[in-house]
């Protein structure tokens, strides 16, 4: 194994012209010397109940993350730091007293005010990123940034940092595998110290390196170096990010460190490793050896280190006293940056509160959003769609509702991703993250059922407003093709909604008509933040779903649309089952002489409560249908919404009318005996209207 030295001296040939020089070389020193001993006092803020409640302690991987903060230009480059890079963000510049407002987690942490966990280093101005504690899923932000970049012709570099084990994650495939199918200027940095948490490397992968494992993609350059070596590990991300910016290539970083603590504070090593191992560890320690080198061979006299090391020293205990009296966050502000407003336009600032729409010819459902879709390309530049199966000749999607975007539009605009879900939205979010201007249109699968994979992006998206205290919100629509009648069985006729919108930080609108399936799609176009667009395919084209079209039509989120007047009961729905509530309330006219009210929900999240409120107090019955499962369906929120708002108005219970607890079967004899129809929603609203 090379010195230290001899490293070095290797160096300077691929060095120059940056080759080190004294100066340099102390400030080197001075940001490893700072950055050991913060790593090495985080757990006493632990022990004294100030703050740190986690730290992953970085020692062993000093050399590498050093490069990495060095080498990272602030005005061209996005870096994704992982939780084990304090001196990446020491050494790319963050401030000491930047670093402990994060480890205490207080109000002024520029990650996140407090919102995510210590450890978390970001610094949004100089596009240091907020990443999520989820292991290693910014790969996919870094891969969809170098995206942005390249379609800008900006010339930078999106950094990706993280632990070898993180690698075993599918999407670190599906990143590593877009990026070199795009040739996307891209760094993954995997530091290697041997360990995922307590699990060896042996147990990840069957290569010593994980980096081999890509050693069969094009287009990709691998570069090993020794995470503890200074100089190896300047030399490779030098080279890495020359390679990266002269070639429009995606480059992995592979270096071998050594983790000489424990996982982070809640794990002890002591449990699978012993001491000769422990020791051996000890005596690697990057920092003795860059010593080593300072003393004897750059004849550097030890008078300066001490200096530099009380300097440090007398800097750390400053900005503690600093610290300690800043403020911590204010529990009023949880409400802060959960989601955006969405655009309210002035021209339809209500939508169309009541049914139905004049004038004009009536258009279908699916012509509605393609040509939505078209008008809002060409309204705003800086739009971009892609997903599975969405632009290849003359066909766009599955359901070709995005058909002839691509020709208009060009491929940079309208393009395919390979069926990797978590891929598709995972590079969505790391595109919008290169410019507020852009927005972006994802077929997040091509039935909504297939969404599950994309589910940790999902997560992860919903939250990014909110745990980065504001400072970056994804600016995305995922339209998803949901619902059944289609006699499309597992994987094909589910519904999803139930469970998205259990996650705070998104929308999730279900239109049931053309006027608002172009209405909601342009508003959540134009909006800030991420609005999941559900499309019952089975109204695709459908003849009841067909209306007319106002110009330039908004619909705002949270506004229910009365689609029938009513003073008996009220039916309260969205989605596929509007037209069989229609059809019920019409027959319960004509065969009952019933007055039935009708209302869409459209907007599931946010949800017009007032909406539903008001309309439950004119009638005093509610029967709410839906075509998911009746247990675990949205339909109980509202329910819980009706009972704890306008219970004293009800002269009966609040019922429901939805699927039972079985998945939606294949064979259409399974499909009418599983989704609500028009005789069951009558059959069931005779019964509550002579409660």
């Amino acid at each position: 194994m090379p010195t230290i030295q001899d490293a070095y001296l290797t160096s300077k040939k691929f060095f120059d012209p940056k080759k080190p020089d004294k100066k340099t070389l102390l400030g080197w020193y001075r940001l490893l010397v700072l950055g050991r001993m913060i790593d090495d006092r985080a757990p006493n803020y632990l022990k004294q109940a100030l703050g740190w409640s986690y730290h992953a302690p970085y020692a062993g991987h000093d050399g590498i993350q050093l490069a990495i903060g060095q080498v990272f230009d602030r005005q061209t480059d996005h870096l994704f730091p992982y939780y084990r890079d304090m001196q990446t963000a020491l050494s790319a510049g963050l401030s000491v007293y930047e670093i402990l407002l994060n480890g205490l987690s207080k109000k002024e942490d520029l990650a996140s005010g407090g919102r995510h966990m210590s450890n978390h280093f970001a610094k949004p101005e100089w596009n240091i990123h907020n990443v999520s504690s989820c292991t290693g899923n910014h790969v996919l932000h870094a891969v969809g940034v170098a995206r942005a970049m390249k379609t800008y012709g900006h010339k930078g570099v999106a950094i990706s940092s993280q632990g070898e084990s993180s690698v075993s994650e599918g999407y670190c495939y599906e990143a590593i595998n877009g990026a070199s199918r795009e040739k996307l200027p891209v760094i993954f940095v995997l530091q290697d110290n041997g360990y995922g948490i307590s699990v060896p490397k042996s147990d990840q992968t069957a290569h010593e390196k994980c980096a081999d494992n890509f050693a069969g993609f094009l287009n990709l350059k691998i570069i090993h170096c020794d995470g503890k070596d200074i100089f190896d590990s300047m030399n490779a991300m030098f080279t890495a990010r020359e390679h990266a910016i002269k070639k429009s290539e995606p480059v992995i970083v592979h270096a071998m460190c050594v983790r000489m603590h424990s996982h982070s504070n809640s794990d002890k090593h002591e449990l699978y490793r012993d001491e000769a191992e422990l020791a051996a560890a000890l005596k690697l320690d990057p920092i003795v050896h860059f010593k080593k080198y300072l003393l004897e061979m750059a004849k550097i006299p030890a008078t300066e280190l001490t200096k530099i090391d009380e300097e440090c020293k007398n800097e750390l205990i400053e900005a503690h006293k600093k610290v300690v009296q800043a403020a911590d966050p204010d529990p009023a502000s949880i409400f802060d940056f959960v989601v955006p407003n969405g655009y309210v336009s002035s021209k339809y600032p209500e939508g169309l509160p009541t049914d139905p729409a004049s004038g004009g010819e009536a258009i279908k459902f699916i012509d509605a959003i393609n040509g939505t879709l078209k008008e809002e390309f060409r309204f705003n530049p800086d739009t971009y769609i892609w997903g599975q199966d969405v632009a290849y000749k003359e066909k766009g999607g599955i359901f070709n509702v995005t058909k002839g975007m691509q020709q208009e539009f060009g491929k940079a605009r309208v393009f395919n991703g390979p069926i990797a879900e978590d891929f598709i939205l995972g590079t969505a979010n790391g595109f919008s993250r290169f410019n507020k201007k852009i927005r972006v249109v994802v077929e997040g699968a091509e039935f909504a059922d297939y969404f599950w994979p994309a589910m940790e992006q999902m997560v992860e998206t919903s939250h990014d407003y909110w745990r980065s205290n504001g400072a970056f919100c994804p600016n995305l629509t995922i339209r998803l093709a949901s619902g059944g009648y289609i006699g499309g069985g597992l994987y094909h006729s589910q519904n999803i909604e139930g469970t998205l919108t259990t996650l705070p930080g998104i929308r999730v609108v279900s239109p049931a008509f053309a006027d608002d399936a172009a209405g909601l799609l342009r508003t959540a176009m134009r909006s800030e933040g991420v609005t999941v667009y559900l499309e019952p395919k089975s109204l695709y084209n459908a003849k009841q779903a067909m209306t007319s079209i106002p110009e330039e039509f908004f619909v705002p989120f949270g506004k229910a649309r009365l689609r029938r007047e009513g003073r008996d009961l009220v039916l309260i729905t969205f989605g596929n089952t509007v037209h069989h509530c229609m059809e019920a309330a019409e027959k319960l006219q004509t065969d009952h002489n019933y007055s039935v009210a009708v209302l869409d929900l459209r907007s599931l999240q946010p949800l017009d409560v007032d909406g539903i409120v008001s309309i439950v107090k004119q009638c005093h019955r509610a029967l709410v249908v839906h075509e998911d499962k009746v247990f675990g369906g949205f339909g109980g929120e509202v329910v819980a919404a009706i009972n704890e708002h306008a219970f004293e108005y009800l002269d009966a219970p609040v019922w429901r009318v939805g699927s039972p607890f079985t998945p939606v079967g294949f064979n259409r004899i399974f499909e009418r005996a599983i989704l609500p129809n028009t005789e069951k929603v009558m059959a069931k609203a005779v019964e509550l209207l002579k409660y």
